[in-house]
C-alpha cells in the first residue's frame, strides 16, 4: 500500500519513477497475440510527477520537457485519463467527484521506461488517497492489467519478476544496491511495431533466480547470462539504439549495457552513483542532442509516498 502523509493541505503529490527492465525474454504467443514475457523489473529514482486536487470534473494538464509529446490529454489514448475515469467508474462515484491532474513530463515517451503507465500508477494512487476509497488489491491488478501490460508492475512500484502479459507478478529477492546512467537517443519507438518486427519467440526459459548476488558487479554478470528480446528488432527500426548502447559500454565502470522494455532508452549499470553521473555526463558533452540522466534503482523498502500539498487550482 502506499504511504500517505496526512498533515497539510488539500492535493497529493506522487513520483512516477522510470521502469527498467534488468532482462527480457519473449517466451510465446499467446492466441489473442498477446505475447508472454518473463523480465525482471525494476524502477529508477528519476521520472515524472503527478499532482492531484479535489474538482467537481476529471481534467488533466500536463506540464514538462516532454509535454508536447503527449497531445491532447483529453482523448480516450491518454492512460492517466482512462486510469481516473475506470477508477471513478469502479468506485461509483457522483459526477460531482473528480479531480483536477497535474503531470509534469520529465520522460521521453514511447522511450521503454513505462512512463505512460507509471504516471496512470501514480494517478491510481494519488485518487485512491484524495477520493478516500481502498479497492482490494485483486480489484487494483484487475483494472491495473485492462489498461495495459506495465500497469501491474508499475503499481507495485519494486523489483519483481513478471510473467504471463504482464499480470503475474512475484517478488525479486533482495537486489545489491546500483546506479544507472539512461540515454535516449530521440524519437518514439512503437512497442507494438518492435514486437512486430520480433522474428521469433524464444524457447520457454527462465530466467528468475531465488537470490541475488550480494554486489551490482554480480548481478550484472547475472544479468549478462540473459537478454532482452526485443533488442534486435528495435535495433531495425531504430539504429540510433546501437549507437547508445557502444557508448554506454565504453564508459568506465559500466558493468552491462542494455535497452529497457521495446526501446529506445538504454541505460548501463554501475556500482556507484558518481560513475553513473559521469557517465551520464560524458554521453551528453558527445551527444547533446541525447536524453541522459542518472540514479539510483529503487529498492522494496522505498515505498510509495504519497504527500499532501497545497491546493494549486
Amino acid at each position: 500500500m502506499a504511504r500517505v502523509d496526512t498533515s497539510g493541505a488539500t492535493g497529493y503529490r506522487l513520483s512516477a519513477p522510470a521502469k527498467l527492465n534488468l532482462y527480457l525474454h519473449v517466451t510465446g504467443r499467446r492466441d489473442d497475440g498477446y505475447h508472454l514475457l518473463d523480465s525482471l523489473v525494476v524502477f529508477a529514482a528519476v521520472g515524472d510527477g503527478v499532482d492531484v486536487a479535489p474538482a467537481d470534473d476529471l481534467s488533466l494538464a500536463v506540464t514538462g520537457r516532454f509535454a508536447a509529446a503527449l497531445g491532447d490529454t483529453a482523448s480516450d489514448d491518454n492512460l492517466v485519463m482512462r486510469a481516473a475515469r475506470l477508477l471513478h467508474q469502479e468506485a461509483g462515484l457522483g459526477t460531482d467527484c473528480g479531480a483536477a491532474m497535474r503531470l509534469e513530463k520529465r520522460l521521453p515517451v514511447a522511450a521503454g521506461l513505462g512512463g505512460g503507465s507509471a504516471d496512470a500508477a501514480a494517478v491510481l494512487h494519488g485518487l485512491c488517497a484524495l477520493w478516500d476509497i481502498s479497492p482490494s488489491d485483486d480489484d487494483l491488478a484487475r483494472l491495473a492489467i485492462s489498461l495495459g501490460a506495465d500497469l501491474p508492475a508499475c503499481l507495485a512500484r519494486r523489483p519483481v519478476f513478471v510473467g504471463g502479459i504482464g499480470e503475474n507478478l512475484d517478488p525479486a529477492p533482495a537486489l545489491p544496491a546500483m546506479h544507472v546512467a539512461l540515454v535516449n537517443p530521440g524519437g518514439h519507438l512503437s512497442t507494438a511495431s518492435v514486437f512486430a518486427g520480433l522474428e521469433t519467440t524464444t524457447a520457454a526459459r527462465d530466467g528468475r533466480f531465488a537470490e541475488a548476488p550480494g554486489d551490482a558487479a554480480g548481478l550484472a554478470a547475472l544479468m549478462a547470462a540473459r537478454t532482452n528480446d526485443l533488442e534486435g528488432a528495435a535495433v531495425a527500426l531504430c539504429p540510433a539504439v546501437f549507437d547508445v548502447l557502444a557508448a554506454l559500454d565504453r564508459q568506465p565502470g559500466c558493468l552491462l549495457a542494455r535497452m529497457s522494455g521495446s526501446g529506445a532508452t538504454c541505460f548501463g549499470l554501475f556500482d556507484t552513483a558518481a560513475a553513473a553521473a559521469a557517465a551520464a555526463q560524458a554521453i551528453t558533452e558527445g551527444q547533446p542532442a541525447w536524453w541522459t540522466a542518472s540514479a539510483p534503482l529503487l529498492s522494496a523498502a522505498d515505498e510509495v509516498a504519497v504527500s499532501r500539498i497545497p491546493a494549486y487550482m
